[in-house]
């Protein structure tokens, strides 16, 4: 395992589950959350999962707006890919939310709740280019991908490794689209997310370098609730002076506080089983 700067920390690390899901991103931990959630709920059948499925019809005739949200939030069937998609939902994530990557808000949640939200929207809209591909319009792991995708190209050099074979973190997600075919596992999703998550990176870095013009700015009512900066993680159980038994919950920074840049070195571990990141 690598050091805590670079890794989704153990269960254990924190005092257990619920300190170790309290110690994560807000957004990363509310995305968890609600995808753990939603996904049992559809499997025990608690809630019948075609009224989680994107559907304009539904949305527009019915006013079901949960439906704009929900089907980011649904994994799929219980099997072991469900269970390696909430894994790689909380890696990917708390890595670009802890990230410096700046569209206005000196990186951090904020910007990354803009780059969340792009994301989405721009999925629902393009989701009628790939729609024959799909057997239902669930965009969890277009998400996911993603958010994997505008990390890479953050971090290009970073040396990676997917099952035991050396990789450069710019071609990772091209890695997992490789074993997704290979393994005759359906893999629109994952051109979906990377394809949305190139448009991202054109506007957010292409375009202010080559036309001097920034396209993409965070929105002030996301800097004033979430403050600027990266993240602040929570104390842990141990170091809490109220000795609660759980860690405190993180912060960002306040809307007049300078950004705080990642200033932190070396690898990104992905967690276990292979698909670790990172060469510590």
């Amino acid at each position: 395992m690598a050091d805590n700067q670079g890794r989704v920390g153990g269960i254990d690390d924190f005092g257990g589950p619920e300190a170790w899901f309290r110690s994560q991103p807000i957004v990363t931990r509310t995305w968890f959350a609600l995808s753990l959630i939603l996904t049992c709920a559809g499997n025990f059948g608690v809630i019948n999962i075609m009224s989680l499925v994107y559907n304009w019809t539904s949305i527009s005739s019915k006013f079901e707006l949960w439906r704009f949200l929900t089907p980011f939030c649904y994994v799929g069937k219980f099997d072991l890919s469900t269970v390696f998609g909430l894994y790689m939902l909380v890696n990917f994530s708390k890595q670009y939310e802890a990230g410096p990557h700046n569209t206005g808000a000196g990186g951090g949640t904020a910007d990354y709740i803009f780059a969340l939200l792009f994301g989405i929207v721009c999925m629902l809209f393009t989701y009628s280019i790939f729609a024959y591909n799909y057997i239902m319009p669930l965009f969890t792991r277009n998400l996911t991908f993603y958010v994997l995708y505008i990390w890479s190209k953050r971090y290009p050099t970073l040396d990676a490794n997917i099952w035991g074979f050396p990789i450069k973190a710019l071609w990772l997600p091209f890695a997992y689209l490789a074993l997704t075919v290979l393994m005759g596992n359906p893999f629109w999703d994952v051109v979906h997310g990377i394809a949305v998550g190139h448009l991202y990176y054109y506007l957010v870095d292409v375009v202010p370098l080559v036309y001097g013009k920034d396209v993409l700015q965070t929105p002030q009512f996301l800097i004033d609730y979430f403050g600027v900066g990266e993240y602040v993680p929570p104390v842990p159980a141990a170091n809490n002076a109220r000795n609660t038994g759980f860690a405190a919950p993180g912060n960002v920074n306040a809307p007049t506080d300078p950004a705080r840049r990642n200033t932190g070195g070396g690898g990104y571990n992905w967690g276990g089983g292979g698909r670790s990141l990172g060469s510590n």
